[in-house]
């Protein structure tokens, strides 16, 4: 077996350890609205919060399609763990690519031990989830840098080690110069406010924080003001990609499940697996979940691939692999709970879990509002008159 072979293996068994883990826990996590801190203390052990770190680094050296491979694993179990994951990948891959030295070094090394979980703090009041533009100044005196942030939320934000915050750079002349910013749980206080009771996504526990501290100068991340080229060639791509594969996770192991219970003895007695309307509906759910499957993976294929995101084409084809992944995981799994019905489709205690994911995934739409986007696509899709797509 060769060497990329056998880190594949080694992958896949952690993230079944981290994901056995899940499982314990599910049922409670979202009765509760209770952050998954088993599964993450698990990611911790198994080094997967370290998996995008670079070897020389101390970290699994992964690779976005490490990361989406797992994604989709812990999706099938926790929906809400595979974006606390996929999430935290994103954040270590920014560090990789644009933090510089010392902090790059330091950073780095507690990521790549599994030490440190990173929490994303990008939104605002008045801006929401608009990344380029921020209402928060960083203030300077040379030396240190001072943040006071309030995020209406802000994943995993109680449980983080460290976060990587958007606020405007130091003068900046418009809301637009944005920069990216490191701090340690160390170097701030934090509190949190609200009470976190979501339809869906339980387990994130994505509460609101407010955020003040000093820290040095060079833990800002990338050029000041420069936030937009992190956007674009990390933040961007990796919340698609992340985001669908969590995504079509939570379907497939959805539809699963349900094919599991048809198939046993009891689920033979109780369905007719002959039924024509039955097989349709678990057609159209498959069919639903290996078209975003195919999505993903052409998506991932551009990203590792391209060497300019920023054009129309590329930008639509990570639009449409979000568009369509929230859509067609969310349709997928409605299609089985009419599929199976009220007992297996509607109540809480069916092992298909179907009423848990199609809580979850009804945030797919809302994650970074499919409208805005499709607005984004318009403009977008004028800019590409010949409609190529290689």
């Amino acid at each position: 077996m060769s060497a990329p072979a056998l880190e594949r293996v080694a992958f896949d068994a952690l993230a079944d350890e981290v994901a056995a883990v899940a499982e314990n826990h599910v049922a409670d996590a979202d009765r509760d609205a209770v952050f998954p801190v088993a599964a993450l203390e698990e990611l911790r052990r198994t080094r997967l919060l370290g998996l995008m770190v670079p070897v020389e680094h101390g970290g699994l050296g992964g690779s976005v399609a490490d990361v989406l491979k797992i994604g989709i694993r812990l999706g099938r179990v926790d929906m809400s763990l595979a974006m606390v994951f996929t999430m935290h990948c994103q954040q270590v891959a920014a560090v990789v690519r644009h933090a510089a030295e010392p902090l790059r070094s330091e950073l780095l090394a507690r990521l790549g031990s599994g030490a440190e979980y990173l929490a994303s703090v990008t939104t605002e009041i008045g801006t929401g989830g608009h990344l380029l533009s921020a209402e928060s100044a960083l203030r300077s005196d040379g030396e240190q840098l001072a943040v006071d942030r309030f995020a209406p939320i802000v994943t995993g934000g109680a449980h983080a080690d460290g976060f990587l915050i958007t606020m405007r750079a130091v003068a900046a002349d418009s809301p637009n110069q944005v920069s990216l910013v490191y701090a340690h749980r160390d170097q701030l206080v934090t509190s949190a406010s609200g009470d976190w009771q979501p339809m869906g996504m339980r387990a994130s526990q994505s509460i609101a924080l407010q955020l003040t501290g000093t820290v040095p100068a060079h833990q800002i991340v990338g050029v000041p003001g420069g936030f937009a080229e992190i956007s674009s060639s990390i933040f961007a791509p990796m919340a698609h990609l992340g985001w669908s594969a969590a995504w079509l996770g939570t379907a497939a192991g959805a539809l699963s499940r349900v094919l599991h219970m048809l198939r046993s003895p009891a689920g033979r007695k109780r369905f007719d697996v002959k039924s024509e309307l039955l097989l349709s509906r678990i057609s159209k759910a498959r069919q639903r979940l290996d078209t975003v499957h195919a999505l993903l993976w052409r998506a991932e294929e551009m990203v590792r691939t391209a060497s300019d995101l920023s054009s129309p084409r590329n930008q639509l084809l990570l639009n449409a692999l979000k568009i369509t992944a929230a859509e067609q995981c969310h349709d997928a799994v409605d299609d089985l709970v009419s599929a199976v019905g009220l007992r297996h489709g509607y109540l809480k205690d069916s092992p298909t879990r179907l009423e848990l994911a199609l809580r979850d995934l009804r945030s797919a739409a809302l994650n970074y509002s499919n409208d805005r986007l499709h607005l984004a696509d318009g403009r977008l899709a004028l800019m590409d008159a010949e409609v190529r797509f290689v």
